[in-house]
């Protein structure tokens, strides 16, 4: 067996913050390439759920989960079902959770996917290769909805110029490749300036990154992943979830500050009844990390990577909670 096709980011601190034990069960929510999966299973004599939404990484990781026979199980779906594909598995409770968010290394590098601009492919972004596509999206949706996309889940200030200028191009010819999608972005904000270094962002990378988020639920689904990690765990479990945009972020840290107590009971996500709570998390050693310099040399995209994490407590789960800001 070879190793992995990439190192994830943080995987040191994930591995401090999990502390897999013998006879543990832990669930890798997103599977990849099986990084995170191999070194839990590595660290303790242990089992490990794979969960991923791509057929293509479920089909790759056969390899691997024949290394560790009997101790590695490969589920196809979304992790914010977790609590559903594991009880069909026979598993009702976890020891640990760990979430690596966004697009993977591998799914960036295949140009067919759709996810990157640097080499041209079909506009497509699919995870799991179902649903509308980029290119649905792009051309069948109304500017006003394509505007909003661009704003909130890109947080691109020049959504409403990109929106129009997407709109004149699709009246010309549909827009089906991801250079074509790319070269719309940079007619209005320009190309990536030159001389600015290989950690310059190209202005496209917003919009890519906000058709990628709606495309594929991102946020909906990172929200349902923590209400099931937080189902899911026994008193002690750990959860690590590794984000890379501001967006995900956000959303962890506001779950995690208000599960743990530390943010006030009055808030609008409080479950149906605005009932106080008593924390289903608390702090532990190892709950907050970011990639330091030795990584990010060696991984440019552990840049902006933020470990956030947190011990589960005796007290029930709360719940779904409504949608975040």
């Amino acid at each position: 067996m070879s190793a992995p096709r990439h190192r994830p980011v943080l995987l040191a601190e994930v591995l401090r913050l999990l502390a897999p034990r013998d006879g543990g069960i832990y669930v890798d929510g997103t599977f990849g390439a099986g990084g995170y999966s191999s070194a839990i299973l590595e660290s303790a004599d242990c089992r490990v759920l794979g969960i991923d939404r791509d057929p293509r990484a479920i089909a790759d990781g056969a390899t691997l989960a024949d290394r560790f026979a009997g101790r590695l199980t490969l589920i196809e779906g979304r992790f914010g079902e977790m609590t559903d594909l594991l009880a069909a598995e026979g598993v009702a409770a976890a020891d640990g959770v760990a979430l690596d968010l966004g697009v993977s290394s591998m799914q960036l590098d295949e140009a067919e996917r759709g996810f990157s601009f640097r080499a041209g492919g079909p506009l497509d972004m699919r995870m799991s290769r179902e649903g509308p596509s980029a290119a649905d999206l792009v051309n069948g949706l109304p500017e006003t909805e394509l505007a909003d996309i661009l704003f909130r889940y890109g947080e691109e200030k020049r959504s409403r110029a990109i929106a129009r200028a997407i709109i004149r191009r699709r009246g010309e010819a549909p827009i089906t490749r991801t250079d074509e999608l790319a070269a719309v972005v940079h007619s209005v904000t320009g190309p990536k300036r030159p001389g600015r270094g290989q950690s310059a962002i190209d202005p496209a990378t917003r919009s890519f990154q906000a058709l990628r988020i709606a495309v594929n639920d991102e946020l909906g689904e990172l929200d349902r992943g923590l209400v099931g990690a937080e189902a899911l765990l026994k008193p002690g479990g750990r959860l690590a979830v590794v984000s890379f945009h501001s967006l995900e972020d956000r959303r962890v840290k506001q779950f995690l500050r208000q599960r743990s107590g530390r943010s006030p009971q009055a808030s609008r996500h409080l479950p149906a009844g605005g009932r106080e709570m008593a924390p289903s998390f608390r702090r532990c050693p190892g709950d907050e990390a970011a990639a330091g310099e030795a990584e990010v040399a060696h991984n440019p995209r552990a840049r902006s990577a933020r470990l956030r994490g947190a011990e589960r407590s005796e007290a029930p789960p709360w719940g779904a909670m409504r949608e975040a800001a």
